[in-house]
């Protein structure tokens, strides 16, 4: 299974790199309201039409030397005017999403997107935006977010967190083991509440959110004590808080001792396994070497003192942070996994359809179970493929991150139903994908600064998601007088014209049977 997720995840990294890279940048303009003043320095952005924005901000110290694997730092004071024109460095990570990928270790960043009109003395709610790439890829830069800023008029900060091992090694007596990007996370969020004013943030209503393991990642701080007071509302997009190691195609965490045997591999990897000193040894390894020697799957560590529990026992139990939430999924969460397996030499027929469920359910009881579930015809085994991936990583967990919330939480939940969602990948799939993992995500932003091709009914529902993300923001509900009612315990299908309540959405995606396997 693990041989051919990695397979997997660096065909897919390659596809997905078209849908990320940035367009060629545009000249900005400077005028004067450009120029803020922070209790670091003084920063200088870009005006837009509509919107401003300041890019490369320095929310902690770079995390080199001993600082590597170290809790975030304050970020160094500056003198003269920082030049916020240009995004900084993505946090290291191999070829991908990031065109040639990244080693630049200073890249502790965020970015922010402000709407013209926003002053200190007519401060906007503010959504602080987590990216997805399963704790390996990822930069707040490929978020281009000025239409969420114009339309929903409110304030957009992208973050860079701290990826990979980097991120997530775990040691024997390491301060912040397992969790140095969630402590990456925790500190933008305490410099937007401190510095988000200056820009026109309303550092006193702030959203969290974020998509796969940026939803996780939000998942996590809503368990996180250290999170307290940190944000006012929660986002959550295809990152399910009852993720869990054996369903691998979503984000979840694991305990610590898992980490901990996880970070002794990649020491003795890298030559550091027998070294009187592993932590200095390791410190002195280059980026490279160490992004060749991480796993393809990252997870934070819980039983940590920045997370105590799995999120989903927090959650079950209470412990969490008790604000409103908006969370869902995709349709066809599955078929981009789905086709990229197919397409990478593993047919899916009624011939092989046991095969492969045994492949990733190695139970089996369970292989069989499923296989009768789910039954592969003729011609079938792409979109019953996914739809195995989809409803066991994605639909069902969020139905169950749903369930344990709403009982304590006001709650909405949306199942994003585009069945024909402009693909992010290249390349003709060996099914038609629907609403795959991640196809939500052009309607609210411009991926790499690149506008999608949408219809236009699609972009009368993108304007309407917008609508719905901002409003919650703004409020803590999503419904307003412009857009369909969006009424709490049921799910709200989102498609193009055909933005409805449809039921509890569990039966289509047979989580009974998921529930009981």
């Amino acid at each position: 299974m693990h041989r051919v997720l990695t397979t997997l995840g660096c065909a897919l990294t390659a596809v997905l790199a078209t849908a990320w890279s940035a367009a060629p940048p545009a000249q900005p303009t400077l005028p004067a309201g450009t120029t803020v003043h922070t209790h670091d320095g003084v920063v200088r952005g870009a005006a837009h039409d509509g919107y401003r924005t300041f890019q490369g901000i320095p929310y902690a110290a770079p995390p080199v030397g001993r600082l590597r694997w170290a809790p975030p730092h304050h970020a160094n004071p500056w003198t003269g005017v920082r030049n916020a024109t240009e995004p900084a460095s993505a946090c290291p990570q191999q070829a991908g999403e990031v065109p040639g990928g990244s080693t630049d270790e200073d890249c502790l960043h965020l970015n922010v997107t402000t709407p013209d009109g926003a002053d200190p003395a007519h401060p906007r709610p503010v959504i602080v935006w987590l990216h997805g790439g399963g704790f390996t890829t990822g930069a707040g830069s490929s978020y281009d977010a000025h239409r969420m800023a114009t339309r929903g008029d409110v304030v957009i900060v992208t973050v860079n967190y701290r990826l990979g091992a980097l991120g997530f090694l775990s040691q024997d007596g390491l301060p912040g083991s397992g969790t140095f990007g969630l402590a990456d996370q925790q500190a933008a969020l305490r410099w937007v509440r401190a510095e988000i004013g200056v820009f026109g943030g309303d550092a006193r209503n702030v959203t969290l959110a974020g998509e796969s393991a940026g939803g996780y990642s939000v998942c996590a701080q809503l368990a996180s004590p250290a999170a307290a007071g940190l944000f006012d509302r929660a986002i959550i997009e295809s990152g399910p808080c009852t993720g869990s190691p054996d369903r691998p195609f979503a984000p979840s965490s694991v305990p610590l001792s898992t980490a901990r045997a996880t970070g002794a591999d990649l020491a003795a990897k890298v030559g550091c396994g027998s070294a009187r000193e592993v932590m200095a040894c390791l410190r002195r390894v280059a980026v490279p070497r160490l992004l060749a020697a991480q796993d393809t799957d990252q997870q934070p560590a819980y039983e940590t003192q920045l997370l105590p529990s799995d999120p989903a026992t927090a959650i079950a139990a209470g412990r969490f942070h008790h604000v409103p939430v908006l969370i869902g999924n995709n349709h066809d969460e599955g078929n981009g996994w789905a086709a990229g397996i197919i397409q990478a030499g593993n047919p899916v027929t009624p011939t092989t359809w046991p095969d492969v469920v045994s492949a990733f359910f190695p139970s089996p009881g369970q292989a069989k179970a499923i296989v009768r579930e789910y039954p592969v015809h003729r011609t079938d085994g792409g979109p019953v493929f996914g739809a195995v991936i989809g409803d066991a990583n994605f639909a069902c967990p969020t139905a169950r991150t749903d369930a344990l919330l709403s009982t304590q939480v006001p709650t909405w939940r949306y199942e994003f139903a585009d069945e024909h969602a402009p693909p992010l990948t290249s390349g003709t799939p060996p099914f038609p994908l629907g609403a795959p993992h991640a196809s939500e995500l052009p309607y609210l932003f411009d991926l790499g600064g690149r506008p999608r091709d949408l219809t236009a009914a699609q972009h009368r529902l993108a304007d309407t998601m917008i609508d719905y993300w901002t409003r919650f923001a703004r409020t803590a509900d999503p419904n307003g007088p412009t857009s369909p009612h969006w009424p709490r315990q049921t799910v709200l299908s989102l498609a193009p014209d055909h933005v409805v309540p449809s039921g509890t959405a569990g039966a289509r995606h047979h989580c009974g049977f998921w529930d009981a396997l």
